[in-house]
């Protein structure tokens, strides 16, 4: 009998490792991995080398570059014109103002809805946010219609007093102005999160001791938000320096030149050192965006530092009698920015001539027909628009998601600094990375010629390289939210990769990944400052298509696809809406 027992045990001991032995994977096996993942490292290495890193590194050698070897003839010619002096001092009025305006509004509108009971937060929320997602040229020709010899404004005040004229947009007041309205949501989001993360005892106590609401909001909320309202304040300032649009069509027709357009106007103006002075131009604006992005980074650490603590949203303050009235005065002034302004642009390009009465006579379609279906180029840039758009959409979606997969799972100093890297086209200015990508593909090799420059092919690189890192940021937030136990789960109950991706993480991410996506087609959607350098015939865009048509004094058609433009980004809207409801919707299922 115990012979048999013995038996038996060895047996079982026998089936055990024999069992494990099956399930362990063979040395050659993880060797063949190991292998594919240096092979995909170094191939993941080059790829940043080549799209992130090297066309930086050649826009700096250029502007170093003279006829006979290296130089700094370039920036002493550049310090020596009256007009770069001019252009510099344009641009730190302009972006000075437009950041200390948005600062204002920003932090105003982020203290009523953190600490008040103002009612409709949710809705009065998307108004604030309307005036970032509308893109700034489209934003910018609202308001030049609107307060245009021929706009609703001007009507206004023509009826009120023959003598009274609005004041006019293009200068340096009216660029200010709208830069500001534009950009005073990105304060507004970083303002509201860090108030609500203030404990509300500090402010009880204060009060206790007989400290006034105002002495409360001077030493005790605004020193704990200081480095939240800095790192808003930096990021409208870089914002601010990045954008072309407003400057190009407010400031362009009355010689107000910024950096971005002075870059531009170099640049289009050909000559033998043009590319050259471009570049010098670019690497000074380049220098001041990382500057301002690493104080940005430096302040954005600091009001991270109460992450952990979670944001009150039960109002600190009763309004009282004012709420009705405040209610209406903020709710006013988001329709007089947005909503009126639009509305007199959607007017103006239904008119059948421009300087023609708002009458019933003188409505039309034809400008809305004119561009639809008989100008074959602007159809063309609308095609153009959305295949770059959704190409960009799915190529990001794949290649960040993997990238932040990787990113997460196996952290690593080469993973951190491949990120940094594909940050650097969306943090450098538009325009300064444009420059980058011409003088990258005209010649990648000396006397090669891969004829991408000038076509579609060098618009899709560049939409992808400067919007991937919005898709890596979405899913990297995505996978740091999942365990890691359910893919070693999975692993373990034998499923492959393919099968792990179809089975476990792509039912759990998808939703939450596919925002990211919808961000980045949006955003390449209405894209216009890389557009305008790298675009050529055939190749436009709707915002190039649109900048054309301004330039050329055609503001009929510019202002219909305008409107086509505000909604096609309705739509989009719609859908990411439906997208965060799906996902929220799976979330309260899987939970």
């Amino acid at each position: 009998m115990e012979k048999l027992l013995d038996m038996e045990k060895s047996k079982t001991n026998t089936i055990s490792w024999k069992a494990a032995r099956k399930g362990r994977k063979p040395f050659s096996a993880w060797l063949g991995q190991l292998r594919w993942s240096r092979l995909g490292a170094l191939l993941g290495g080059a790829a940043v080398l080549v799209f992130f890193v090297y066309p930086i590194l050649k826009l700096i050698l250029l502007s170093f570059q003279g006829e006979h070897g290296w130089t700094l003839a370039h920036y002493g010619e550049m310090l020596q014109q009256e007009r770069f002096w001019s252009t510099i001092r344009n641009t730190f009025y302009i972006v000075a103002g437009s950041t200390l305006f948005a600062l204002v509004l920003g932090i105003v509108l982020a203290w009523v809805v953190a600490y008040t009971d103002i009612r409709n937060k949710s809705a009065l929320h998307m108004g604030i946010m309307l005036c970032f997602i509308l893109p700034s040229y489209v934003l910018t020709l609202s308001w030049s219609s609107f307060t245009g010899s021929q706009g609703w404004l001007a009507g206004l005040l023509q009826w009120i007093h023959p003598d009274l004229a609005p004041w006019s947009m293009y200068s340096l007041g009216g660029i200010i102005f709208v830069m500001g309205i534009h950009h005073f949501p990105l304060v507004y989001m970083f303002t509201l999160d860090v108030l609500r993360k203030i404990p509300r005892d500090l402010e009880w106590a204060a009060r206790a001791s007989g400290a006034s609401r105002v002495e409360v909001f001077r030493k005790i909320t605004l020193p704990l938000a200081l480095p939240g309202l800095t790192a808003g304040g930096l990021l409208v300032f870089l914002a601010s320096l990045d954008n072309f649009g407003i400057p190009a069509f407010l400031g362009t027709p009355v010689n107000i030149s910024v950096l971005s357009t002075l870059i531009y106007e170099e640049i289009i103006g050909f000559g033998p050192s043009a590319f050259a002075r471009g570049a010098s131009l670019s690497v000074l604006l380049g220098a001041i965006a990382i500057v301002g992005s690493l104080l940005q980074w430096v302040s954005l650490r600091k009001s991270h530092a109460s992450d952990t603590m979670q944001p009150d949203l039960t109002p600190r303050y009763a309004l009282g009698r004012i709420r009705k009235p405040l209610t209406w005065v903020i709710w006013t002034g988001l329709l007089l920015i947005t909503v009126v302004p639009l509305s007199s642009m959607i007017s103006m390009s239904l008119k059948r001539a421009y300087g023609l009465g708002l009458t019933r006579a003188n409505l039309t379609l034809d400008n809305y027909r004119y561009i639809l279906f008989e100008n074959e180029r602007v159809w063309q840039s609308i095609q153009n628009s959305l295949v770059l758009s959704l190409v960009t959409m799915l190529v990001c979606l794949v290649i960040g998601s993997g990238f932040a997969y990787v990113r997460v799972r196996r952290p690593n100093s080469f993973n951190k600094m491949a990120e940094l890297a594909t940050a650097v086209p969306y943090t450098l200015p538009g325009i300064v990375f444009a420059l980058s990508i011409i003088l990258v593909w005209m010649e990648p090799i000396p006397g090669w010629n891969p004829g991408i420059y000038g076509s579609m092919s060098i618009l899709f690189i560049a939409y992808i390289c400067r919007f991937l890192i919005l898709q890596i940021r979405s899913s990297v937030t995505s996978f740091m939210q999942l365990d890691s136990s359910m893919e070693e789960a999975a692993r373990i109950s034998g499923a492959g990769f393919w099968r792990k991706w179809s089975a476990v993480l792509l039912p759990l991410l998808l939703p939450s990944m596919l925002t990211g996506g919808m961000l980045v087609f949006l955003t390449a959607l209405t894209e216009l400052t890389v557009s305008a350098l790298l675009y050529s015939s055939g190749s436009q865009t709707i915002g190039v298509t649109i900048f054309s048509f301004e330039q050329a004094g055609d503001t009929l058609y510019s202002t219909a696809l305008s409107s086509l433009i505000v909604a096609l980004m309705a739509v989009g809207g719609v859908l990411l809406l439906l997208v965060q409801r799906w996902a929220s919707r799976k979330g309260v299922k899987k939970s």
